[in-house]
């Protein structure tokens, strides 16, 4: 509670020496199709500085209300349209400002225009790295966000089951990638363990966004492996013009999964209402061999906001729930028959923005976060596992500024987090964790060279709360961190549709509760957890560099990346029974130096108008260093061996015919065997899927209807993925057929 104090104190200090804006400004148009000349419906505008928002109505006119004065970069994207960047300038009226859009066949073409002139470059650094939405979205789109993103390059999931999956980037994962819904913290613990899910369903997203360097430090000093930001604008920033929103259905044939939402916003005078309902089941899922048993889940997420919109800003609250009841597979030599899983999250979120009328401050913003989240595990028997209860308490206050001196525009902020964590069945002790960051990202644009650097410096402080330097894990008391954390990008424009750029990272990750005092069976992920509370912080340097193109008929990246850790955090199997429970493994926490490094390629090409093939592949090598003690101790003799769970080389790669509103298509996908393999972690063999699908679109009167339809391991291949953790146990979903039906109004 002091965080938040302190932050409300700083707030309200920076709005009574900053006035207002008194006035703010409409923007609107019309968007149509730069053949054609008809209206587009349906189409998605972003004012990406603001976060504002809108869906363009069935004639295509769109409007976003109180925007302050300034010059912006206005996103645009619609389902067969390439997606188009302007800037635009607002100063003493409302603008106008009426689009064009170019329809494509590839799914990942964008354009930027520059007066009356449309260059295609590659994505530029101002923005998140990568954004998923329109038809890549309903394509990929899985039970789980992870399940969703696992075909971009360079991605793939950890999973155990249908319902726990979290996502990896270039071998990273847990709380080294940060998972945020509508830019705040998820608040589950679905970094601590394979069995815990995350507690955002991805069937209500309108878009889902990537984003590394600098930018990426605005959310958090850990977040080497990126930060994945699911859109679900759940407190809305405008008001629409008329009630808008889609239904989903979604059902799949491997578990008999049925799913469903309903997202609306509705007007009335200066407020917005959104509400977000949805649910799925499901039952076991069926592979090659049989039945995989306990893999059935039953969940919903719901959310009801409300927004005041005032020419001055906005002010907006929400309260949603997230409700899941999911079982994890059986596994002989932990529990034979299975764990049930009761999950629920409680939040609520309130947010508001206010326009400033100064020359150098042009927006604050502030949000306030409480999660109240509940795990329970439940033993065949109907006895209570094991018990984890937190409850998350966020705050932050943000500002952009304009043009100061050498820099174009920048952000700075404040950022606080109160977690309360409990855990029942263990001996793990009641622990709370204070955090305050302070961070300050600014941008530079030089003729083609378009710079970016952050600064952010955090304190954590890790508290028991009761200390205990007898335990049987060692001295059990408080620890503190502090550091600075800093980032540099750079992009430049070579021409022709060439850019190429790098970015580096300098990264903090304080040692979490769990690592610093876990003790205790955790049966649902097969493993006796013992925490290590001298674990010092966990620190890195990221390297990337790449290479983009974007052609009218082609588009193409490639990236290389070095990721180097002083100190890697992780909990390492010692391959000993533990004296307590001895059906369980000893997974001790640990530090040890450690090195990632590999490549990613992705690309699209259309020939023969109609025609588009697109390919991917990436490829992690990951090893850390061994410790003389413990070559003396294992009997290894080398000074370095791989690190576990890490995803062997991919390709991916499909073909697809578009004609009109309609595609069809199929895709493939190798992954290579995985031989590099951690202490006690057995290899995987290669494998090759084939999958097929296809995609419909249907404009009535103000409706848009959308169809698509899956066919995934059309082959009924047997294959394990390397990332499960039951692989040694069951193979992976065998052919799965599933049907998506959205709505759009």
């Amino acid at each position: 509670m002091k965080i938040r104090s302190l932050i409300l104190f700083l707030a309200g200090a920076f709005f009574l020496g900053n006035a207002p804006a008194e006035s703010s400004y409409l923007l609107s148009g019309l968007i149509t199709d730069s053949n054609t000349g008809e209206p587009i419906s349906f189409a998605y505008v972003h004012i990406e500085e603001l976060n504002r928002t809108a869906v363009a109505d069935a004639k295509g006119r769109y409007e976003i209300k109180n925007v302050p004065a300034g010059t912006f970069t206005l996103s645009i994207h619609r389902i067969g349209y390439r997606t188009q960047t302007q800037e635009v300038n607002l100063e003493e009226a409302d603008e106008v400002v009426n689009i064009q859009l170019r329809p494509t066949v590839l799914g990942s073409q964008s354009v930027d225009v520059v007066g009356e002139q449309e260059d295609l470059e590659g994505s530029n650094l101002e923005h998140a790295s990568k954004k998923v939405f329109g038809s890549d979205l309903r394509r990929n789109l899985g039970n789980t966000l992870s399940e969703t993103l696992s075909n971009l390059a360079g991605f793939d999931e950890r999973k155990m089951g249908s319902a726990p999956g979290r996502p990896v980037i270039r071998g990273l994962g847990d709380e080294r990638v940060l998972i945020l819904q509508d830019g705040v913290r998820s608040g589950d613990v679905s970094a601590q363990s394979s069995d815990h899910a995350v507690t955002i369903d991805p069937i209500s997203a309108q878009e889902v966004e990537i984003a590394r360097g600098p930018q990426a430090l605005a959310y958090g000093a850990n977040a080497i492996g990126g930060v994945i930001n699911v859109v679900r604008n759940q407190i809305e920033t405008t008001v629409p013009s008329k009630t808008t929103g889609s239904v989903t259905l979604n059902g799949e044939s491997v578990s008999t999964g049925i799913s469903g939402a309903v997202d609306a916003t509705i007007p009335f005078k200066d407020f917005a209402l959104s509400l977000n309902l949805n649910g799925r089941t499901a039952d076991d899922v069926r592979t090659p061999l049989g039945k995989t048993d306990n893999t059935y889940y039953r969940s919903t997420n719901d959310a009801i906001g409300l927004s005041w919109v005032q020419d001055w800003g906005y002010l907006g609250g929400a309260f949603s729930t997230y409700l899941n009841n999911y079982g994890i597979p059986p596994d002989p030599n932990g529990h034979p028959n299975g764990v049930d899983i009761e999950m629920e999250k409680f939040q609520y979120d309130f947010k508001s923005e206010i326009l400033i009328r100064n020359d150098f401050i042009q927006v604050i913003e502030g949000d306030f976060s409480v999660k109240n989240y509940t795990h329970r595990e439940i033993e065949s028997n109907g006895s209570l596992g094991t018990q984890f209860g937190l409850v998350t308490t966020n705050a932050e206050v943000k500002a952009t500024h304009n043009s100061l001196g050498l820099l174009d525009k920048g952000t700075f902020g404040i950022w606080g987090e109160l977690e309360d964590y409990a855990v029942i069945g263990a001996s793990t002790p009641d622990a709370n964790s204070y955090k305050i960051g302070a961070y300050l990202i600014e941008e530079k644009d030089i003729n083609k060279l378009h710079l970016e650097a952050g600064l952010r410096f955090d304190w954590v402080l890790n508290k028991p709360v009761e200390n205990n330097p007898n335990s049987s894990i060692g001295n059990i008391r408080e620890r503190s961190f502090p550091a600075l954390s800093s980032s540099f990008a750079a992009i430049y424009s070579i021409g022709k549709g060439f850019s190429a750029g790098t970015s580096l990272l300098h990264s903090f990750r304080a040692p979490s509760l769990e690592e610093l005092y876990s003790e205790g069976p955790h049966l649902a992920s097969y493993s006796y957890e013992i925490g290590n509370p001298d674990l010092d912080p966990e620190r890195a340097l990221a390297k990337e560099l790449f290479l983009r193109y974007q052609a009218d008929k082609a588009s193409a990246e490639v990236t290389i990346f070095h990721n180097a850790f002083s100190n890697y955090l992780y909990a390492r199997d010692t391959g000993e029974r533990n004296n307590r429970r001895p059906d369980l493994n000893n997974y001790q926490f640990v530090g040890t130096e450690a090195v990632l490094y590999g490549a990613e390629f992705s690309g699209e090409y259309q020939f023969f108008r109609r025609l588009v093939f697109d390919a991917s592949l990436s490829y992690t090598l990951a090893e850390r260093n061994v410790s003389e003690q413990e070559q003396a101790a294992s009997g290894y003799d080398g000074d370095s061996r791989p690190l576990p769970q890490i995803p062997p080389f991919k390709v991916k790669s499909s073909l697809k015919y578009t004609k009109g509103e309609f595609e069809i298509g199929s895709r493939v996908r190798f992954s290579a065997e995985q031989n590099r393999t951690g202490e006690f972690e057995t290899p995987t063999n290669s494998y090759l899927l084939v999958d097929a699908f296809s995609q419909y679109r249907l404009e009535g009167g103000k409706l848009l209807h959308t169809f698509s339809l899956n066919a995934n391991n059309l082959l009924n291949t047997e294959y394990y993925d390397h990332l499960s953790r039951i692989k040694d146990l069951r193979p992976q979903p065998g052919i799965n057929i599933s049907l998506l039906y959205r709505l759009y109004f």
